[in-house]
């Protein structure tokens, strides 16, 4: 499955510079494992592989569905608890878009920060970097005299291949 917004040679450029934040996410995962006295065991390795391995903006069922191709035995609770886990110790941030589904991402301190377009038909997720969002956000923040420590940003609306089907059924009942 590809990134919403990103070709495969675009994925791949992005895979290789993933590899030392997927690498302190692994590491910050084993530390707060044994922290905590947790064991490493077979499903969950294959989870949290999958998981580092897989689209960005997983559900708990997208995840189950794909781990479920290569051992049919992993269980919805395993599946839950450990992206749970990744979350409680920083390496997944939960998502919710409106649709009543929680969605997980990788989430690290040093790669960049982004905010999402989503489109309220299909549930297509685009993730987006715009730094005059960004220098507007601080601006406000500083008129206002806040300081922000963390913000989300969500644009809901349609997506270009739904407008596309939306103009086509509408042309077709007119005809």
């Amino acid at each position: 499955m590809t990134l919403a917004g990103t070709g495969p040679s675009d994925e791949a450029a992005l895979k290789d510079q993933e590899g030392p934040a997927v690498d302190r996410l692994r590491a910050r995962l084993q530390s707060y494992m044994a922290q905590k006295g947790l064991r490493s065991t077979a499903q969950r390795r294959l989870i949290v592989d999958t998981f580092f391995e897989g689209p960005s903006h997983m559900t708990i069922e997208d995840l189950l569905n794909e781990v479920r191709t290569r051992d049919r035995g992993i269980g919805y609770a395993t599946v839950y608890r450990t992206l749970k886990l990744l979350a409680e110790c920083g390496v997944a941030s939960e998502r919710h878009f409106g649709d009543g589904l929680s969605r997980y991402e990788l989430a690290d301190d040093a790669t960049a920060h982004h905010d999402h377009l989503i489109c309220t038909i299909c549930g297509k997720i685009v993730e987006f970097e715009e730094p005059r969002i960004e220098a507007l956000q601080d601006e406000v923040a500083l008129r206002h005299g806040f300081l922000v420590t963390s913000h989300k940003h969500e644009m809901y609306g349609t997506c270009p291949a739904c407008r596309i089907e939306q103009h086509a059924a509408e042309a077709a009942t007119r005809s």
